[in-house]
């Protein structure tokens, strides 16, 4: 149960990689902090690595509205309807050409990295509205410019990205701010995906190019900054911030270091 006054924060996927390391940071700091996943054993890892008291734990699978509405007032009843931070976190990784990836990954891969999300913006707003609280949607360095063979991927974050430019003015009625987490290249089980027709996962392509890959704690003390901070889009790592420049500066330049990096000879 959260204490009087106690800030709070609910996060999803928080069952590893930058949810796990986020939640963990947040209890470290004073927080009650919420977590969720769809995967119950890395939630009850999770759990297990911050103080009992100070979190709840529960299954949800974000592409269920009415399993949000159920993780949404279980929180509430335990924080006194206060939720300070939501923490839209969970996604997936799933890529590929287009033409040969499976229709069911696509259609999982916008039903978690979009539709998911915009359903914790809705379910949460009751509880964030008392607060005047924020969302943090995490978004990615894919949300900024287009790779190859992870068209659909980039497709839902420019989607979180332009979502969370979107809410932060209508929300902003409430009294309530979004903004989002763009990480670059963060070392999570993402990167062990991979496409239908390869042996080698992300992290192998990142690894052989000479790619940054920054540690998951880095994209979670951005996410302390995206909870108090006046910017909307908090990148994770000086790659990602060169990224932004590059992509909106020299877009060309980019698109050919993206095809040196991601597309196969």
């Amino acid at each position: 149960m959260a204490k009087p006054n106690q800030k709070t924060i609910f996060v999803t996927g928080a069952g590893s990689g930058i949810g796990r390391a986020t939640a963990q940071l947040f209890a470290e700091r004073g927080w009650f902090v919420g977590i969720s996943d769809i995967n119950p054993q890395g939630l009850e890892e999770t759990a297990a690595m911050l103080p009992e008291g100070q979190r709840i734990s529960m299954m949800l699978d974000t592409r269920d509205r009415a399993a949000w509405a159920r993780a949404i007032e279980t929180f509430g009843q335990v924080t006194n309807r206060r939720m300070d931070v939501l923490f839209n976190n969970a996604g997936v990784g799933k890529g590929g050409w287009i033409e040969e990836m499976a229709p069911d990954d696509i259609d999982l891969t916008l039903d978690v990295n979009l539709k998911g999300v915009i359903n914790g913006c809705i379910a949460a707003l009751p509880l964030l509205k008392d607060a005047q609280g924020r969302i943090v949607n995490v978004a990615s360095v894919a949300g900024v410019f287009g790779a190859p063979k992870l068209a659909v991927y980039c497709a839902t974050k420019f989607g979180v990205r332009g979502l969370t430019e979107a809410l932060d003015v209508e929300y902003s009625r409430f009294g309530v701010r979004v903004v989002s987490l763009m990480p670059w290249f963060v070392d999570t089980a993402i990167l062990d995906g991979r496409d239908s027709n390869s042996n080698r996962n992300i992290r192998d392509q990142l690894t052989e190019n000479k790619t940054p890959i920054y540690p998951v704690h880095m994209a979670a003390e951005r996410a302390w900054d995206a909870a108090h901070g006046k910017d909307i889009h908090y990148m994770v790592g000086k790659e990602a911030e060169r990224a932004r420049f590059a992509a909106r500066f020299f877009p060309n330049a980019m698109r050919n270091q993206v095809k040196k990096t991601l597309v196969d000879d």
